[in-house]
């Protein structure tokens, strides 16, 4: 495993983020409609860090992720592709992020790196168990701007949904250096967000 060895910038919030949480591991989802230049933010993100190329209805989705992959080499990060498991390895992406509804399909996953996976309940963490992957993104863990109005897991239930999964568990949702304090407690493996890594203010 890649050791995460934050940049001194104390100015980035993804700083205050992984100390707040107490994680070695961050993981930053793009999203262009709310984070226009994805390859800025991975520049500031610490070596180790995972980024996962969204943005599903991308025009050239291809490009996108050659350009990401190119980025997240020269920085010493991993990338992986969203839900497409043949684009990830016309890329050479590190490896796949695989949303909910794709775990229950057969899939050939090997010879990647990394594997994550979207979960948003027991049987789909689970089912992300028997997968064998690396990370499990849980969320929504508290109020986020990806989904507004949508009911958050909220500490007490997240904590509960993930008690003593083999699964290293990347909390999702709402995460800022508040909520992420919360969170320390539950000794978790990483923190994953998308404009959360640009704002003090609550993110996703």
């Amino acid at each position: 495993m890649v050791k995460l060895v934050l940049k001194k910038n104390r100015q980035f919030p993804a700083h205050a983020l992984a100390k707040a949480a107490g994680v070695e591991r961050l993981i930053f989802c793009t999203d262009l409609a709310r984070v226009c230049d994805p390859v800025a933010v991975a520049e500031k993100l610490p070596p180790g860090s995972i980024i996962i190329c969204r943005d599903y209805d991308h025009a050239d989705r291809e490009t996108y992720a050659r350009k990401l992959c190119a980025a997240t080499r020269e920085n010493r990060q991993f990338l992986l592709v969203a839900g497409d498991v043949a684009l990830a390895r016309k890329v050479g992406a590190d490896g796949v992020h695989l949303p909910e509804y794709m775990l229950s399909r057969r899939q050939v996953l090997s010879g990647f790196r990394l594997i994550t996976a979207a979960c948003h309940n027991r049987a789909a963490l689970r089912r992300a168990e028997r997968l064998g992957v690396d990370f499990a993104l849980v969320a929504p863990v508290f109020s986020t701007r990806s989904h507004v109005g949508a009911p958050a897991l909220g500490l007490h239930r997240f904590a509960r949904l993930t008690f003593r999964t083999p699964v290293r568990v990347a909390a999702l949702g709402g995460v800022n250096v508040a909520t992420a304090k919360k969170l320390r407690p539950l000794k978790l493996a990483a923190l994953a967000g998308i404009d959360g890594f640009l704002s003090d203010k609550s993110g996703a």
